[in-house]
């Protein structure tokens, strides 16, 4: 079975996906920051309303993905106060300056976020030797690795993601997103076969997820 995760920027687009036929929301804040942590209101009301799958994004800034020591307690606390809201995961993603997992912060971060899975993001894009970092996700405790396979985006990627399924071994699951639009999913279903696929389902430049677009994108994957 082929699942879909809608990376929602507001409560109108997870309100959307679930009726459109999304899998799980993974909901985050400022869409011009490529996602950062939403307010504990806006979890609130997207849990009073969903019934499917609630994965929060963990981000204290835009920009890299080298936190200080500050911004890494600041992390631990909204994991803290976010598991007490009924979700059912956490997405999250820290680095070395030299572009190498963080295996202590994340790990104590996974640790904290216990019994809630949790999603290494694309912060692994940015990452140097994709095999190692892979390895070295899988060693954190991560169920889900979401990349577009360190290009741009997903199909550019695809050879490498290709690869990631096959270094995983079940081992974790990898979620192809970036760029992933009703236009390429069949095409990059039958070159990667994940079982998870990401996408944003913004067609018009607006922070509103598009509901045919969600609709199409199942479509093309089941079919």
């Amino acid at each position: 079975m082929k699942h879909i995760e809608i990376a929602c920027f507001n409560l109108e687009s997870a309100l959307l996906a679930q009726k459109a036929g999304a899998d799980r929301v993974e909901l985050c804040a400022n869409i011009s920051d490529d996602g950062t942590t939403p307010s504990t209101e806006i979890i609130q009301q997207a849990r009073k309303n969903l019934t499917i799958d609630l994965y929060i994004m963990i981000r204290p800034r835009g920009g890299n993905f080298v936190y200080s020591k500050a911004e890494l307690e600041h992390m631990k606390l909204e994991i803290e106060t976010i598991k007490k809201l009924g979700i059912n995961g956490f997405v999250f993603g820290i680095l070395n300056k030299d572009k190498t997992i963080n295996i202590e912060q994340n790990k104590a971060l996974v640790e904290l976020a216990k019994p809630f899975p949790c999603t290494f993001h694309r912060a692994f894009d940015a990452v140097a030797k994709y095999e190692q970092a892979l390895e070295d996700v899988i060693t954190c405790g991560f169920s889900t690795l979401l990349t577009s396979g360190t290009f741009s985006n997903v199909m550019e990627g695809k050879e490498v993601l290709k690869k990631l399924v096959k270094q995983a071994k079940n081992r974790i699951e990898i979620m192809p997103g970036g760029g992933l639009r009703s236009t390429n999913i069949s095409e990059l279903n039958q070159t990667v076969n994940a079982n998870w696929y990401h996408s944003s389902a913004i067609t018009d430049g607006t922070e509103i997820a598009n509901s045919n677009e969600i609709i199409e994108l199942k479509n093309k994957l089941q079919s």
